[in-house]
């Protein structure tokens, strides 16, 4: 497969993903305390919010790459 048509796929399958989620969780541990046999730990869980723009720019993107791709110079 084309290294162009690869990319474009990755970026087409990208874009779905940024769509269907709309949203990214994760967790974060920020401060740690150990005092002898004693552990604290606070965690911390951040939202990232994935804007529609990027999700359909990618598709954009990733479609023009894979018909670029299959073109013959």
């Amino acid at each position: 497969m084309n290294p162009l048509r690869l990319i474009g796929l990755v970026l087409i399958l990208a874009g779905v993903l940024a769509l269907g989620l709309g949203r990214v969780s994760f967790t974060k541990s920020t401060h740690q305390i150990k005092v002898g046999p004693i552990e604290l730990a606070v965690k911390e869980t951040k939202d990232f919010e994935l804007p529609i723009w990027a999700g359909v720019s990618a598709i954009v993107i990733g479609g023009v790459l894979m018909v670029l791709g299959g073109r013959r110079p």
